[in-house]
């Protein structure tokens, strides 16, 4: 069974650390600063967000941008791993479990900027850890 329970969990949680990681004194300048329009499609459930890692940074619930400069494909369960920091990106990518269009070497750059966020998602993601068990 699926970690999201539908849509409304996947914009929450992950859209949720995404919010937060602009207002990150440390991650937020460096996800703004490069400039990169990032759309992910999840699977399991079926869920988009567009990710505009600009001045200001924005993110949106569903939908697709034909102009995003990077897309991801992947199962949500697999975003969930990558934000509690238990999933390689560049190695999911490698074999094949993470599909993406695009200049790919943009969003892995971009990786190292993410792990101070880490114990963000961990916060928002612990009462319905709590919930699971």
């Amino acid at each position: 069974m699926a970690f999201f329970r539908d849509a409304d969990e996947v914009y929450q949680y992950i859209g949720g650390v995404f919010r937060r990681a602009s207002e990150h004194p440390e991650a937020g300048p460096r996800l703004r600063a490069s400039n990169v329009v990032m759309q992910v499609h999840y699977t399991d459930p079926d869920s988009s967000l567009t990710i505009r890692m600009t001045e200001p940074m924005e993110v949106i619930d569903g939908g697709d941008d034909p102009d995003a400069d990077v897309k991801l494909y992947m199962p949500a369960d697999i975003a969930d791993k990558f934000w509690r920091g238990e999933y390689n990106l560049a190695v999911g990518l490698a074999k094949g479990k993470v599909k993406a269009k695009g200049p790919v070497s943009k969003i892995l750059k971009l990786v190292p900027a993410t792990k101070p966020l880490f114990p963000l998602y961990r916060e928002l993601i612990q009462e319905k850890d709590a919930a699971a068990v």
